[in-house]
Formats: structure tokens, C-alpha cells, sequence
């Protein structure tokens, strides 16, 4: 635990004392929640409720240092005793983690701008997934994957290709977007520059790349037309459900919170039950992120004097008059709860959920596909920006589309993150006033 964790929002101090036998952690609430002027002793308050309610589904339960480390400890104490996978769950090989790290991204951001959006926006709409990934836990990839060959998929029979992307799997595919095509791209393609993936949605357009299962599904289903898609390659688990537990208890934890933050007669009290629950979103948001195990990396400084003796696959992160700063990748850590193959297929089901998702109670669909075209303005993990409200239920589950933003134009359309960012903050506050926010 020795040396500071340098990050822009959430930094780490680390201050062993001098014989070493201890430290102390100095690290930022905003790990679990946004304040707001809140006083410590809510913040107190918070960390209680959360405490309390973990521990009516997990007796002995702790709160670690961070969401994560509690995220992926309250995880182990659901892990069978019994069964085929009381051992644990079978950790993939580096060649296959390394694979998932290159191909599975995380969550979708694109600015879509003019001329795909008109130059003024008549109204800048902002939903958001309420706890998007706790709708996406209940089926996860388990065992020993095997891998699908384009040949293999070739013989198999209609039934099995239709029913292929419905599993567990992770696909290298050829895309061709429709001739006809005229709303937002279906899946991610590597990108140059410094964004990782972006969304091509040019009419005609062929490109390859990797993609799960989910988002293969709505390629090939979506509402308005179907996509081509030909299976190159691909990965295939067997269904299991490894964190089904770990999130169901978490969600109710989640809505007895959520509901005591409303129902709540004392203002204080309320505001810790909020806080609390987005601890909770935290935990199990950060628990998902824990299990992808990104490779490990290592930081070290070497003199100006001594330039050569940078290590050859180093980065160089920082340089001044006397020292070189560098970082440079040391492979994976030997985790035997490393699942990157779990975080990549959440991944995959909460972007195909920004594109479309059914409400069975309701029979009714809610998202990206279902605006007209040229109504999408952007994507940013769990939140859709629409030129129109959309009326989709909401009921306060996980997955649910919440309005969480509504500023009336003409606007100009954004065309970079800060002027979108700035109109999203100038929406919500929009919204707080008129007293429509949920």
C-alpha cells in the first residue's frame, strides 16, 4: 500500500508510519457519492444507513476503502460452497484477458454534430439509466469458454446462428450499415486518435470489430432495419450466474434506501438515505469495473543524467530539470476473481440499452431507436441527450429512463464535451427549478 494514487477527482494519500508496521489513508467521499454542501455529520449519517442496510443481507459486512474493494468483498461471500464452481470460477487465460481489454470497451460517449443534428437544437433533453448495470447482472459468461470459428458458425444450423448471439459471447464480425440507413450507428469500432471506439453510421459503410453478444442482437433486430453482420470469430461461454446474488441483494439494499430518501419526513435524514443509496450504486458500478483486472502498471523515475536507462516500453508521464517520470505495463496480477469476460458482457447489455429497451409491464420501448432520426444529440455511459422528451415509464427500477435534465432553445448544437457538458448542467438546473426532477 506504500505511495500516493495520483487522480484528478478521487486522489489517494498514503502515509506509512516510520516502523512501518501501519499507514494512514486519506481518501475522497466522491468515491461513493456526490455532495452537495452536505455537513459531515450527513455524510456520517450516510455511511451509517449504508452499514446498516448492507448487514440485513450480509451479517458480519464491512465498509472497505473504496466502493470497489467493497463491491468485490461482499462479492466473495456470495460465491457457492457447493456446486461445480465452489472452487471459484475458472480465471481466463492472459491471452484471452488481454483479448477482452483491447476489444470490450466500457461505456458509450459520442457527440453527434451537425449536419446529423440540426445547427439549433429546439430543446436539449437529458435521461439518464437509473442504476444502469444491476439490470444487466442477472446472466453472465461461466467455465471455459470455447472458441467459435467462422467456419464452426458456418455449420451450424439456422437455429443455432439465430440463437448464438442471445448467449454468452463476445464476436469479431464483418458490419455493413443498411444503404438506407439514417439514424445513429449499432456498435463500436476501434478509432484513431485519442478516442478508444466510435459508432459508424454511414449508409453502405463496411468495417470490422469485436462486440458482444447484446449489442450482435440488436444489430440484427433492431426496430427500423437490420444490419449485416458476418461472424468472423468469436468466444462462447456457457450462461451462468455468478453475480445474480451479489446484485439482487444489492439492489434491494438500493431500494429500501431509495425509498427511505423519499419517504423520509426529516430533511437530514432523507439526504443520507440518498447518499447512501448512491453508495450503494457505487458498489456494485465500481465492483463490475474491479472485475475487468486491467493490466497492472508500474511507475517509476529515472535521472536526466541517466536518460538511457528509461525502460524501453515505458511511457513518459512527466520531465523536469532533474528527473524523468515514466510508467510502463507489468502484465496481469495473478487475481483468482479476475472476470473481465463478466465486466465486458455488462458492458455490452447497458450500451444496447441506450438503443433500446423493453418495459414489459408497460409494453413499451424506450431508447436511441426509438426518436426520430437526427433527434440524438449524444450518448454518455448511462445517459441519453435527446432534441425531444420521450415518454418512457418510470418506476424507480433499475434500468428505468429518468429525466434528469430539460432546457428549452433554440440552442446552439454542441460540438465539443465542455459545450454539452455546459448545456447539461444548465438543463438540470432548469429542471430543479420548474420541480419536474424525480
Amino acid at each position: 500500500m506504500a505511495g500516493h494514487f495520483v487522480h484528478a477527482r478521487n486522489p489517494v494519500g498514503r502515509y506509512p508510519r516510520e516502523n512501518g508496521d501501519s499507514h494512514v489513508e486519506i481518501r475522497s467521499v466522491g468515491e461513493w457519492f456526490d455532495t452537495d454542501e452536505d455537513t459531515p455529520a450527513t455524510i456520517r449519517d450516510a455511511f451509517v444507513l449504508l452499514w446498516q442496510a448492507l448487514r440485513h443481507h450480509w451479517p458480519d459486512a464491512v465498509l472497505m476503502g473504496s466502493p470497489s474493494q467493497t463491491g468485490r468483498d461482499l462479492w466473495t461471500r456470495t460465491i457457492p460452497t457447493r456446486g461445480q464452481y465452489a472452487d471459484g470460477f475458472p480465471v481466463l487465460s492472459q491471452e484471452l484477458r488481454g483479448l477482452l481489454h483491447a476489444t470490450a470497451g466500457q461505456g458509450r460517449n459520442e457527440l453527434i454534430i451537425p449536419p446529423r443534428v440540426p445547427e439549433q437544437l429546439p430543446q436539449l433533453v437529458e435521461y439518464d439509466r437509473t442504476f444502469a448495470y444491476a439490470k444487466h447482472t442477472w446472466k453472465s459468461p461461466v467455465g471455459t469458454p470455447r472458441r467459435i470459428t467462422a467456419a464452426t458458425f458456418a455449420a451450424w444450423s439456422d437455429k443455432e446462428q439465430i440463437r448464438a448471439p442471445y448467449g454468452c459471447g463476445h464476436w469479431q464480425v464483418r458490419v455493413t450499415v443498411p444503404d438506407t440507413w439514417n439514424h445513429v450507428g449499432l456498435l463500436p469500432a476501434p478509432a484513431p486518435g485519442d478516442r478508444a471506439w466510435h459508432y459508424p453510421a454511414t449508409p453502405g459503410a463496411t468495417f470490422t470489430t469485436w462486440a458482444g453478444g447484446p449489442e450482435i442482437h440488436t444489430a440484427l433486430t433492431n426496430p427500423i432495419q437490420p444490419w449485416k453482420i458476418e461472424i468472423l470469430d468469436g468466444i462462447l461461454w456457457d450462461d451462468g450466474k455468478p453475480l445474480d446474488d451479489w446484485a439482487k441483494k444489492l439492489k434491494e439494499t438500493w431500494t429500501n434506501l431509495s425509498a427511505q430518501a423519499r419517504f423520509q419526513g426529516n430533511p437530514q435524514q432523507a439526504r443520507a438515505a440518498h447518499l447512501a443509496s448512491r453508495a450503494v450504486r457505487s458498489i456494485l458500478l465500481y465492483g463490475i469495473g474491479s472485475f475487468a483486472q486491467r493490466p497492472c502498471m508500474v511507475t517509476g523515475t529515472t535521472p536526466r543524467t541517466l536518460e538511457r536507462d528509461v525502460p524501453a516500453d515505458a511511457e513518459i508521464i512527466g520531465l523536469d530539470n532533474e528527473l524523468i517520470t515514466w510508467q510502463k505495463p507489468t502484465g496481469f496480477a495473478l487475481d483468482p476473481n479476475a472476470h473481465p469476460e463478466w465486466a465486458a458482457a455488462i458492458w455490452s447489455g447497458a450500451r444496447a440499452a441506450l438503443l433500446t429497451q423493453r418495459h414489459r409491464d408497460d409494453d413499451t420501448y424506450a431508447g436511441a431507436l426509438h426518436t426520430p432520426p437526427g433527434t440524438v444529440v449524444a450518448f454518455r455511459t448511462d445517459a441519453l441527450y435527446l432534441t425531444q422528451p420521450q415518454n418512457s415509464p418510470y418506476h424507480h427500477q433499475p434500468g428505468d429512463y429518468l429525466l434528469k435534465g430539460h432546457l428549452t432553445g433554440p440552442l446552439p448544437a454542441p460540438t465539443t464535451e465542455e459545450e454539452l457538458l455546459t448545456l447539461r448542467d444548465a438543463g438540470r438546473a432548469a429542471l430543479t427549478a420548474t420541480g419536474q426532477e424525480a
